[in-house]
């Protein structure tokens, strides 16, 4: 399509496909980025994308799913170049099963990822798909975020990076990473509104009836007591501490319960938890104050004495801090058949 003279050229964005893809994932940005163009052609605008969808070696991919994708390019045929502004943007969509038998098939793609990059291609991962900009050293002390049940395992694969588990979104120096699941659309709307306006942002955000201001992804995790460590003394730390947040004990309780000094016990916990224990003991009553929240129709004012708390606005700053809304919100999302406060 011809471009009105003056006018900055379409800016090449290829979606990666392999047959490991979380379906929704690589069709809901080719969606909203096709959408994003039409509307700013019914607007008398010209298009912003030219969006490819590109694979490994051959151009039609099965998938795991009853489905295929029919891509425009393989990953050869994709010209390494950049051109400032207008850069080529590659986005890596999520990845069904374990990472390391999707790595194993996917190892010339990591490849490509570094070469791209290193001459200027700008790279965006939704949900997942951040293992792969991980494994080609794309976030080297770089903030990054991804599905909050990926946190802990890319912590502990890549502990060069600053995981950033309750972020929706990730900026810096050309690469971009999107929350978990449906959340990381955030990160598509975030990348039209970087390139096309607030405007439009605004449009595409209302046409596809996706919320702009969601930017925590907190309240989805599920807090699993991060018991797989196999230190023995630290595992009873957290069970002592797991049957008892209700009668709030204190970091030297807890420490003579596993007969170590408190400056230790501190040391050794957050090793292998990767928390304080101070912080751990907030996660415990938070996560029991988010399950009555969801299943119960106890008023708030009391559930928070049951969980360890005794001031309203303490309970609320920090319910708040961790999840990202208050427990009213948090109840009028999440609760059984929108129970009321």
């Amino acid at each position: 399509m011809s471009q009105n003279k003056g006018v900055n050229p379409m800016k090449n964005i290829y979606i990666l496909i392999f047959e490991d893809v979380v379906l929704s994932s690589a069709a809901a940005p080719l969606d909203i980025l096709t959408r994003t163009n039409a509307i700013l052609e019914s607007a008398g605008r010209p298009p912003a994308f030219r969006v490819e969808l590109v694979s490994e070696k051959v151009k039609n991919i099965h998938l795991s799913d009853p489905a295929q994708f029919n891509c425009q390019r393989t990953l050869a045929e994709v010209p390494a170049k950049s051109s400032g502004h207008n850069s080529p943007l590659i986005i890596v969509p999520a990845f069904s099963g374990d990472w390391d038998s999707v790595f194993a098939k996917n190892r010339a793609v990591v490849e490509w990822l570094k070469q791209h990059y290193a001459v200027g291609t700008e790279i965006a991962s939704l949900c997942l798909g951040s293992y792969f900009l991980a494994e080609a050293g794309l976030l080297k002390g770089k903030p990054c975020t991804s599905h909050w049940r990926a946190i802990d395992d890319m912590r502990e694969r890549f502990p060069d990076i600053q995981m950033q588990g309750d972020f929706v979104v990730t900026d810096r120096d050309g690469t971009y990473t999107g929350g978990g699941a449906f959340s990381s659309l955030n990160l598509v709307l975030y990348l039209v509104e970087k390139f096309c306006g607030h405007d439009i942002g605004v449009q595409v955000s209302k046409n596809f009836s996706i919320h702009r201001d969601h930017i925590n992804q907190a309240h989805f995790s599920v807090f699993r007591g991060l018991n797989q460590h196999g230190d023995t003394l630290v595992l009873k730390a957290q069970t002592y501490i797991e049957e008892n947040f209700q009668n709030e004990p204190s970091v030297e309780q807890v420490a003579a319960i596993v007969n170590m000094s408190k400056r230790n016990f501190i040391r050794r916990f957050k090793q292998a938890t990767q928390y304080t224990p101070l912080a751990y003991i907030q996660k415990v009553k938070i996560e029991e104050a988010k399950n009555r929240l969801e299943h119960s129709h106890q008023s708030i004012q009391s559930l928070m004495y049951d969980v360890g708390y005794n001031d309203n606005k303490t309970f609320r700053d920090i319910f708040k801090r961790m999840t990202g809304v208050t427990p009213q919100a948090y109840r009028k999302k999440y609760g059984r058949a929108n129970l009321a406060v």
